[in-house]
């Protein structure tokens, strides 16, 4: 089959595109020793079920499973039910339970590395919402998760950002949370430029006053926090963060813009990373984080430098709709049979959004079968009524 497709662009007309081919993979993939590294993982919704806007989400379980699995086999651990699962963006509370229990009992299986986020989102923020409702809802899902099995990862609460008026307020909230759990947890500050709804956290839009209080809670708790993730895309602000941890505690990037060079490091460390991004770059990622374990950093910077265009792309304003892209890769690369979301979220980017994510994927070398994508792009142009895409 030819490796040519002719794709839509801005003015309409049909371009030719040759593809490149997928990169050369190592001949084991091997989980990093220098780098704690977890890729955030997206959940594969069951096509048939209700799966639209405020309708309560329906999991294939089979292919969610099955991503997870491929995910360990690269040596990666799973950040299980985070936002890059659409945690506050289709998939509720109840349907998070069962995810979280179900990935677990994958992870004893297959003896994969996994930690679980636990929030508020059985919360509706409302006026009405007071800290104790907060407290108690993160109290829920942190007994969830750990009566499970599972490690933590403490996610920023919608619902505190809502009622929580002053810095001490989040220091009440964490101190009631970190007193309360069995094992250190991740932290995890979500940028508003990911959720809105997040503005102001800790206590200030300004971001320097609220590091200090995040800095102040780590610091009173430092024995229950294993480490932070951060997603605010500022590379700046996160390698000054990261000097001022307490000894122990890790950086796990979250900074899909600047990963590379954050995992890097320099003389004064490095960030370990939590990232989204690597859900859809995974197998590259996996063998530049071989490298790195190596000493070979012209070969980490040569495999991971191609794929920022591409995660920048994906990580594009409105960011919070870059699950889609997510997906999309997924589908692409046939970890899942149809692009559906929960949520109705394969819906949340155009086609010519879509067409430039395949070409940066593909310039990346991470369309991994390349016949498969190019009739999986070839029915999606269909459907968007886009014919004679074939070369």
């Amino acid at each position: 089959m030819s490796q040519q497709i002719r794709l839509p662009q801005a003015d309409g007309t049909l371009e030719p595109y040759t593809l490149k081919g997928p990169f050369t993979p190592p001949v084991e993939f091997l989980p990093p020793k220098s780098r704690k590294a977890f890729a955030a993982a997206h959940v594969v919704c069951d096509p048939l079920a209700e799966n639209g806007p405020a309708q309560p989400a329906t999991l294939d379980w089979d292919a969610t499973m099955s991503y997870r699995r491929y995910l360990w086999s690269l040596g990666f651990s799973v950040a299980e039910a985070m936002d890059t699962a659409q945690r506050g963006m289709g998939l509720d509370w109840h349907a998070t339970k069962e995810l979280i229990r179900r990935s677990l009992t994958e992870a004893r299986t297959y003896s994969g590395g996994i930690a679980c986020g636990a929030g508020t989102d059985q919360l509706a923020p409302s006026p009405s919402v007071t800290l104790d409702d907060v407290i108690a809802a993160y109290e829920e899902q942190c007994e969830f998760i750990e009566g499970e099995g599972g490690r933590i990862i403490l996610m920023a609460s919608r619902a505190l950002a809502a009622c929580a008026r002053t810095p001490d307020e989040y220091l009440h909230v964490y101190e009631r949370i970190l007193s309360q759990v069995r094992q250190p947890v991740i932290l995890h500050w979500l940028g508003d430029i990911f959720d809105p709804a997040l503005h102001g956290y800790w206590g200030s839009t300004d971001l320097n006053a609220a590091m200090d209080v995040c800095l102040d809670v780590i610091r009173r708790h430092t024995s229950k926090i294993d480490g932070i993730k951060i997603s605010l895309l500022d590379a700046e602000r996160e390698i000054t963060m990261r000097r001022l941890l307490p000894e122990g505690v890790h950086m796990y990037t979250g900074d899909d813009f600047n990963y590379p060079r954050l995992i890097l490091g320099d003389e004064q460390g490095y960030s370990d990373a939590l990232l989204g991004i690597f859900d859809a770059i995974a197998p590259v990622a996996s063998a530049a984080l071989q490298a790195l374990d190596q000493g070979d950093i012209a070969h980490y910077q040569a495999l991971l430098e191609p794929t920022v265009p591409l995660s920048r792309h994906i990580f594009q304003a409105p960011t919070y709709y870059y699950k889609t892209g997510v997906v999309f890769m997924a589908y692409l690369n046939g970890h899942q049979k149809h692009f559906h979301m929960v949520g109705g979220l394969e819906n949340a980017r155009s086609i010519l959004h879509l067409v430039e994510l395949f070409k940066l994927a593909d310039t990346a070398g991470l369309l991994l079968q390349p016949e498969l994508a190019l009739t999986r792009m070839r029915t999606v142009l269909a459907l968007a009524g886009i014919e004679e895409t074939g070369a």
